[in-house]
């Protein structure tokens, strides 16, 4: 059984998310713990379901501090569940293509620097696309440009606002998210470039 450390800064909706589907039988995997950046519903969440939490609060040594209690997870794969802070190059190294991460649009469109929360759905909307979605990708380097491992689609209507679009994204992005954590555990698949292609 492979080991998920999951990284958290909000309401912790996708983690609920995934400590329901491991109850469930629908993921075969454990928390082995929950990072948080911040004292949020989400650590709460965390304990409330019995899982070790832990807060490392931004500071001086924030980056060195997280990596080493990522480190002392014993995780497999590390899942970004709104987590606000910015993982710097050395932790990316560290755990090269054992972080995912999910962004509420189809990247490459609408991602990087500045583009995040209902910035996204706004450029979306201002752009005319007729098609977002959601997007579950390895982290790197580059901003939302990591391997991307799935997608899901949706049409944008036309009297979508952006708050109805972040809505509409929000209520596909968690089995996304589960079916991506059940490709990695899997193990069946290869990354070619900036494609997860599963086999």
């Amino acid at each position: 059984m492979k080991n998920i450390c999951i990284l958290v800064s909000g309401t912790g909706t996708t983690l609920q998310a995934v400590i329901d589907a491991i109850a469930g039988g629908k993921l075969d995997a454990r928390i082995s713990e929950v990072i948080a950046d911040r004292e949020c519903m989400a650590a709460d969440r965390a304990r409330k379901a019995g899982v070790k939490t832990v807060v490392v609060r931004r500071g001086r040594n924030f980056q060195s501090d997280l990596m080493k209690e990522m480190e002392n997870s014993c995780a497999d794969f590390f899942l970004l569940a709104g987590f606000l802070s910015i993982l710097d190059a050395g932790i990316i190294e560290r755990f090269r293509n054992r972080i995912i991460n999910t962004h509420p649009s189809l990247l490459p469109c609408f991602g990087g620097k500045g583009f995040y929360g209902m910035r996204v759905h706004e450029a979306v909307i201002e752009s005319g696309a007729k098609f977002s979605g959601c997007t579950v990708h390895f982290v790197t380097e580059e901003i939302d440009g990591g391997p991307i491992i799935l997608q899901r689609v949706l049409q944008v209507d036309d009297v979508d606002t952006p708050e109805t679009l972040e809505n509409k994204i929000h209520a596909i992005e968690h089995s996304a998210v589960l079916q991506a954590l059940n490709i990695i555990i899997s193990g069946n698949y290869r990354i070619v470039g900036k494609r997860v292609i599963v086999a």
